[in-house]
Order: C-alpha cells, then structure tokens, then sequence
C-alpha cells in the first residue's frame, strides 16, 4: 500500500493566493505547442486528425514517448492495474499524496489533435516549467495519463478513472471488450502496460486533481476567450436498446400487416428529439442523442426485424434526465405497442452531475483572471475528472477550440489558447500547492 496521506485542511486557511516569488513564472508557449505536436506523432491520419484507441499500438509509441519525456524532469513512474500512468515529481513534503495534473492521451476514431491529448500537454508544459526555474513544490506533483477516457475502443467512457475513484471494478475494467472480442487487460499486457500497482486512490492516492480541457462547444469561441472556469459536469447516462419485430418481404406484405423495427427506431428518433427541444426540458439545457443503430438483415427487399440503437441522454440536474428517461420509455413503449415489436431498455452507464470543489475553483478562477479569462462554465462532456471528484478535490479548466468542433479532424486551438490554458493551470496548482503548505503550517 502506498505511504502517502491526504491533508486535512484547517477551516480558518484563507483562500488561496499566489505566492511572490511564483509571479514571474510563465510557460513557454512555443514549447507547449511542439510538445502537443510531438504527442499527435503516432496514429495522425491524412486529414489532420488522429486515431489513437485505447491500448493499441500507437497507444504503446505515445506512453513510451510520456514516459521518457518525463523521466528527463525528475520524475518516477507508477502504472497501475489499469494502465493509468503517474509521473511523479517529488516534493519537499512526500508524506503528502501528490497534487494530480491530468488527463489522456487516448483519441476517438475519427478525433482531433486537442482532446485530452492538450491536457496531458498542459501538466508537462507546468512540470517543464516547475523544473527549470529548479522549484520543489511543497506536495509532490504528478502529471497523468489515464487510460480509455473516450471509451472508443472498451466502452464505457472514462473507464480507467472510474476504476480508480471506485465506480467500476479492477475485474469489470479488464473484462470490458473491443469489437473484436478482446479484452481491455489483455491488450494493456500485450503492449506493456498492465502495471502492477493496486488501481485504487487507496493504494495509489492523489491529494488534488486538475485537468485541462478543449471545450468542446462554442462558448468560448464565441465570448473570444482564451480560458475558462469549470464548475462542475452535467449528468450523463447512456443506454442500449433492442428492438424486435419481424422479418417480411418488402412486396407481399401489406403496410397494415408489418412488424417494422426501422420504423420504430425512426419514430422513436425522431420523439427523442421533440423531448428536448420544446417546453421547459429544452429551457434547462437538457439533451438525448441517438447516434448509433444497427439494423438486420440488411436486405433491400427485407422488412427489418431487428435494431439495436444507443441513446445518450445529458442535463445539468440529474432530475432532468431522470425526466427525459421516463419520457422515453413511456413514448418508446407506446410505439412498440403501435407496431407491434418487443424491446429491451438498458442503462448501462450512469454519470451523476458533478460539482467541482469551490477551493480548486477559486485557484483557477484567480489563475484565469490574471489573463483576462471571466467565463464559468459546466462541462456537457463527461471527463476523467468526474471521477476524481469522488475521491478528492478536483478542478477543471476548459480552452476554447475553434467553431465548439470536437471529435473531429477539423478540431482546432490556437496556438496561444494552448499556451493560455498551461499559465492558468500553472497559476492553479501553485496557488493549491501553496494552500496546502499554509495549512500544514497551522497545524
């Protein structure tokens, strides 16, 4: 078991501040942005974007790279049981769990260059910092890759992070399977990277967490900020669901007489959509998406006799998709009834709304008000930091990327919004690492 321990804070510590002689500090903003560069060098395709899944091999090249960049800064390495990687950077006080900077290097399908991979780039662009102006911060400092954030490959999303604040099991982690049949552990052990530590913040404990983000909408964008505060994350659920009606031929059977399960995916599409996007559901930000369905027998001539269709329902309040899900299952059933189909309804994945802790917020929001930064935001994506909200304070800061575009080729971020996001994390975890010393002091 690990030897480190988390801190009590004393009520009376003041909120936090920056620290005199930190004042000078700033990133290299043409050193972040070759680092990012350097990150996107395996699984880049033609259109400028990447494929990087969890655990494949390009997944191997660029935690080889993290590894060795990291170990040139003072850094040790912990890999855990579900491949999440800690380099750690001591500190002067090393009885205290380390302040985690994180986020991931994994990618979707058809993915751009900044999500996650510009949050790892950050926390080594403010470990860099940390080590040339030669400071020993007073916690040590860990910068994180966690492992299967987008859930591409080994669903579901923020997998490994959840693993490790207790939401999923280290069994159900390493059973979760590809398209291929093959499991999350076997894949870890075939490219190396099945560590050996316990994956539990019990054995494996962090003091803090922050993590930088694209944002991934259009906020930003359109407020022409470089940065932001995240105050939490909406509620997210996802679901799988079946529909069974029957096969027929497309020209002997009378429209009255078919048990049609495209058709009922489309009704059922199409209600999903009015349910959030008219009255008061729609006034509180709540959204349900049905992106992916597979129907068979895929014949032109052959009335479909089975779909299986992902929704995806999102709200600030858990209340609220709670609220759209009973709308969804009572209009889903009733166009089964209709048409005459059988379906299943599984909710499979289940992230509540998340409200991050106000002592991280005020570090960033000092941090992002030094360079001119007053959005607030909750995040609609779900992030490893939902996660690390359950085991320990947790702060996120969002950078604008170009138009809102994510999970896509086309996502972009300036240059100097890179750059921005790095000094607000930087300016975060000085001002958190400070707080932690003054109240250490106190006791």
């Amino acid at each position: 078991m690990a030897t480190s321990v988390s801190v009590e804070l004393p009520a009376s510590i003041q909120l936090p501040t920056l620290s005199a002689k930190y004042e000078h500090l700033r990133v290299n903003a043409l050193r972040t942005n070759a680092t990012l560069e350097a990150a996107c060098a395996w699984g880049n395709t033609p259109d400028g974007g990447m494929n990087r899944l969890a655990s494949n091999d390009d997944d191997k090249r660029v935690r080889d790279w993290f590894i060795a960049e990291t170990s040139k800064l003072g850094c040790h390495h912990k890999i855990d049981a579900m491949g999440n990687i800690f380099a750690i950077r001591p500190g002067q006080n090393n009885a205290l769990a380390p302040i985690g900077l994180g986020s991931h290097l994994d990618t979707q399908p058809t993915g751009g260059k900044y999500d996650g991979i510009l949050g790892v780039v950050s926390a080594m662009e403010v470990l860099q910092t940390i080590h040339e102006n030669n400071i020993t911060t007073y916690a040590p400092l860990a910068v994180i890759d966690w492992t299967n954030e987008e859930g591409a490959r080994f669903p579901p999303a923020m997998l490994c992070s959840g693993v490790w604040g207790g939401a999923f099991t280290t069994e159900y982690g390493h059973s979760r399977t590809d398209p291929e049949g093959r499991t999350l552990k076997a894949e870890l052990e075939r490219i190396g990277y099945l560590g050996e530590t316990e994956c539990s913040f019990q054995a494996n404990p962090l003091t803090a967490h922050f993590e930088v983000h694209i944002e991934q909408g259009p906020v930003l964008d359109q407020a022409e900020e470089a940065a932001a505060v995240v105050k939490g994350v909406q509620s997210i659920r996802w679901y799988n669901l079946g529909l069974v009606g029957r096969e027929a031929h497309t020209g002997t059977t009378p429209m009255d007489r078919r048990s049609d399960a495209l058709l009922g995916a489309a009704k059922m599409i199409v209600e999903t959509n009015r349910f959030v996007t008219e009255g008061e559901i729609a006034a509180r930000g709540g959204r349900a998406t049905i992106a992916v369905i597979n129907s068979s027998p895929q014949s032109i001539n052959t009335i479909a006799g089975h779909v299986d269709f992902g929704l995806d329902i999102r709200a600030p309040a858990d209340s609220d998709v709670e609220l759209i899900e009973a709308m969804c299952r009572k209009r889903f059933a009733e166009i089964c009834d209709e048409i005459g189909l059988e379906m299943t309804f599984d909710n499979f994945w289940v992230s509540t709304a998340v409200n991050f802790d106000p002592t991280m917020i005020e570090c960033v929001r000092s941090s992002a008000r030094e360079i001119g930064c007053m959005t607030e935001l909750v995040s609609g994506a779900g992030h490893d930091s939902v996660y690390t909200n359950k085991k320990v304070p947790t702060a996120m800061i969002f950078v604008r990327c170009r138009d809102g575009v994510s999970h896509n080729p086309a996502e972009y971020t300036r240059p100097e919004d890179c750059a921005a996001g790095a000094q607000v994390l930087l300016g975060a975890y000085l001002r958190y690492d400070d707080y932690l010393r003054r109240a250490a002091a106190k006791m």
